[in-house]
């Protein structure tokens, strides 16, 4: 996910010590709202003539979480006017194609897609009958590895499963992702923490090499969003420490972090974006310098006006889009998604979704299975419904032998008709300790094999009282 295609090794810059400064924010209300309606103008002319932000690879697709963060929706930009080509429209069909993201996908791909989707008012689960980006995601947990997405080594991976699965919410609000899966994925990034208090791409992890190695500035804005995110305080001892990494590394005299690449607008977007995520103020108290500087007074020196764009490096004469980008969601307050704002245009709804199954069109959905003593499965089931919506009975069915993972369900009792789910995987109901099933995040309720299940549904069952 990150900006990087090779991380060079940089000399890590002395942090400058601080003292005592008053709680008053430097860059006001007024001059962030110029800032927004500037960024935003800029984000508009980087929209190609056929409406999109992204093709094939990385592209600008990052921009739908600065413009729903900046107050725009996406649906409302338009190249010339032409409604038809709207930003929002263009990038569903897109994710919607099977050749979509590319022929060797990694998780990145559907998690900042997720993201963005999110951000779009496109309901990532139910981008059309066959896409849904939440299972896809599912289908690269790392079953040795409970907690990890993609290879643990890139540890960005599951830093943004985070992001992903806890911040794109249902079109009401909710999160989606069961609690037991919020808490694997949590472990996980407080192992990767450094010693300095901060994260960085790579694996941590068991490696006392690589703990005690300096943090990246904007990994660690990433990582503490996502314990965040996923329901981690902003008073918890790891988000405290994380804080304290980034405090360390402020430059006095400008309110910039030293990154690993130095000073540069992108790594401290994400840092500010960290902390925007996390409630706190970037602008007050350990963000206000001695000399009277905030991360965002430095984003903000860093854009050109009227033009909107931000460059990358403070000496640079031109903007950069992917700085332009990231600095502009974090001046806007944003962590690394937005909820979409209402459109202005004029019969465009918040949100777009897929509706229904298509009968005899292949699609996947996002299932958990909980087994009450530890045991967390994780799984992407392909499965081809046979109506607008299928059962709970027929997802089990098939994640026998269509999931990924496999492993996720091996038996299910009874193995037809609609009753009551008595045995999953080899655990029978005992008691007050049963099966139960939730849909989407909500209540669970007795798991029984005529539950209905819908399109983009996000199933997780478990067995206790």
């Amino acid at each position: 996910m990150s900006r990087r295609t090779a991380l060079p090794v940089l000399a890590a810059l002395g942090a400058l010590a601080l003292t005592a400064t008053p709680a008053v924010a430097t860059t006001t209300p007024a001059q962030i709202a110029t800032s927004e309606t500037n960024g935003v103008a800029y984000l508009k002319t980087l929209q190609a003539a056929d409406g999109s932000y992204a093709g094939s690879g990385l592209s600008n697709e990052w921009a739908f979480s600065a413009f729903a963060a900046a107050g725009t929706a996406a649906v409302d930009v338009t190249p010339g006017g032409d409604t038809s080509k709207n930003a929002r429209t263009v990038y569903r069909n897109l994710l919607a194609t099977t050749s979509w993201p590319s022929a060797s996908p990694v998780v990145t791909d559907y998690e900042r897609a997720t993201l963005n989707a999110y951000a779009a008012g496109i309901d990532p689960a139910r981008v059309s009958a066959s896409r849904n980006l939440i299972a896809d995601v599912y289908g690269y947990w790392q079953t040795a590895e409970t907690g990890y997405f993609g290879p643990s080594a890139n540890f960005n991976g599951t830093v943004f499963a985070a992001l992903a699965l806890n911040g794109a919410k249902t079109q009401s609000g909710q999160v989606r992702v069961p609690q037991a899966l919020r808490d694997a994925i949590v472990t996980r990034i407080r192992a990767n923490q450094h010693n300095d208090g901060g994260w960085n791409y790579s694996k941590a992890e068991g490696n006392p090499t690589q703990q005690a190695a300096t943090s990246d500035i904007d990994m660690t804005g990433a990582a503490m969003a996502a314990l965040c995110v996923s329901g981690v305080s902003n008073t918890d001892t790891d988000i405290v420490q994380g804080k304290a990494f980034l405090k360390s590394k402020l430059v006095a005299s400008s309110g910039a972090f030293n990154a690993m690449f130095g000073v540069n607008t992108d790594s401290n977007g994400w840092a500010v974006s960290g902390l925007n995520a996390c409630g706190i103020n970037p602008q007050t108290g350990d963000f206000l310098t001695a000399q009277g500087k905030t991360p965002v007074d430095f984003l903000i020196a860093q854009q050109f006006n009227p033009g909107g764009g931000f460059k990358y490096l403070p000496g640079d004469t031109s903007p950069s889009a992917y700085a332009s980008i990231d600095g502009l969601r974090a001046v806007a307050g944003a962590g690394f998604t937005a909820t979409p704002p209402t459109p202005v245009t004029s019969g465009a709804s918040q949100w777009v979704a897929q509706g229904s199954l298509t009968s005899g069109t292949a699609t996947k959905l996002a299932l958990t299975v909980d087994d009450g003593a530890g045991n967390l499965k994780v799984c992407s089931v392909a499965l081809t419904p046979t109506g607008s919506t299928t059962t709970l009975g027929a997802v089990l069915d098939a994640a026998v032998g269509s999931a990924t993972p496999s492993g996720c369900v091996t038996s299910v009792t009874p193995s037809s008709g609609t009753g009551t789910v008595t045995a999953l995987n080899g655990k029978a109901n005992s008691g007050s300790n049963t099966w139960k099933v939730s849909v989407d995040g909500g209540s669970f309720a007795a798991a029984t094999r005529g539950t209905t299940v819908g399109v983009g549904d996000t199933v997780a069952v478990r067995w206790g009282a």
